[in-house]
């Protein structure tokens, strides 16, 4: 359905980096836009992401890979702009399979179909192009390294966008408490937090991360859901020579701002204890070996100590597909819920910004609405 072309208030409930960069696009374009976050900004998913940017592999749809590609471009923008910034790099990304699980040759050769910038490496070839890998950690048959692609530091960027987004005249409301949309005659109209202020709007984004499938089921709106666990660790600052993102079968990890590195794992986030109340538990044992983990594909071994440690839900739609757009149920209200929300940040927030502001949908977002699961 077409919305309407005159859109004036917004708010946006999220204080990740999808809620943050689509505020700010919104102020940009001259809307009165008040952007609400339960308790402080970047302190969800946001805060325990590995935020590799990338479209690697060949399992998604090319419309989400375009998409991908796109949010790419923006962050080349935005290092261009900032070219002494520490929580922005393009530094390529390797990748390589356990000796006797899948190779990834088949996406490798994907990717080179596709015009995705990849190169093959041999274990001797690897220094040439990423140093700081031990090369013994390489399996015979090589890995895959993506000179094109980079990391962000999203804490870092959420307080970059939202300096630009209060400059632009944007109001910031932490600490807001759980939100909830407010809708009248069928139709989203404005936001109470959990204070009890009102915020009237004639649109409304959710941008809540794992939250977003559950606060639309109210609305009859169905969002299938396969958001897991996730944990992140971050280093103290290590003297190590690597630049790039690094995903090997047992720890992915990257560089940090201040020196220091950030890792996560599969196995490590499934033993993460969940429990009733919305608390977690992570065993110092799961720390530890996560750490012996990335030390042991890091040239010289170095020791790697526990600086702090992120626990939470990681946003994935069922179907590992993004879902952006307007629910036909409730005209005015907005929806971001995604994996890769790192990469897609940037793009994500523009195009549905410049959806809020005009009623023009965009044909970029059009595999990607929610009423493709009714």
């Amino acid at each position: 359905m077409r919305t309407s072309p005159s859109r004036a208030r917004v708010a946006v409930l999220g204080g990740g980096v999808i809620g943050v960069a689509t505020a700010t696009q919104l102020a940009r374009r001259g809307a009165e836009v008040v952007l609400v976050t339960e308790a402080e900004l970047a302190d969800g998913a946001s805060g325990r992401s590995l935020s590799w940017l990338n479209s690697f592999g060949g399992m998604r749809s090319q419309a989400y890979h375009q998409l991908r590609l796109l949010g790419i471009d923006r962050y080349r923008t935005l290092a261009a702009r900032l070219p002494s910034s520490d929580f922005l790099k393009f530094d390529g990304g390797l990748t390589w399979a356990a000796p006797g699980e899948e190779s990834h040759r088949v996406a490798f050769e994907h990717m080179r179909h596709n015009g995705y910038d990849a190169v093959w490496l041999t274990r001797d070839e690897v220094a040439q192009w990423t140093p700081g890998v031990d090369p013994a950690a390489i399996p015979d048959e090589g890995a895959v390294f993506n000179p094109g692609e980079g990391w962000v530091d999203l804490v870092a960027l959420v307080q970059h966008l939202a300096g630009q987004f209060t400059a632009a005249g944007g109001r910031i409301l932490t600490g807001g408490g759980a939100a909830e949309v407010v809708v009248e005659s069928g139709r989203a109209v404005a936001v109470r937090t959990g204070a009890g202020e009102r915020i009237d709007a004639d649109a409304v984004l959710l941008a809540t991360g794992a939250d977003v499938p559950a606060m639309v089921r109210r609305y009859g709106v169905e969002i299938p859901d396969a958001t897991p666990q996730a944990l992140l660790v971050r280093t103290k600052a290590v003297d190590t020579a690597l630049r790039a993102t690094l995903n090997t079968p047992r720890v992915a990890l990257r560089p940090a701002p201040g020196g220091a590195l950030v890792m996560d794992s599969d196995a490590s986030a499934a033993e993460v204890i969940a429990h009733a109340d919305g608390s977690y538990e992570v065993k110092d044992s799961t720390v530890e070996q996560l750490l012996r983990e990335a030390s042991a594909v890091l040239a010289g071994h170095p020791q790697l100590e526990l600086d702090s440690y992120g626990v939470g839900r990681k946003p994935i739609p069922g179907d590992g597909e993004p879902v952006f757009g307007e629910l036909d149920e409730v005209p005015g209200l907005f929806v971001a819920f995604t994996h890769s929300g790192a990469t897609l940040a940037l793009i994500a927030g523009e195009l549905l910004a410049d959806e809020m502001t005009t009623g023009e949908r965009s044909p970029l977002l059009e595999a990607f609405r929610p009423c493709r699961f009714h």
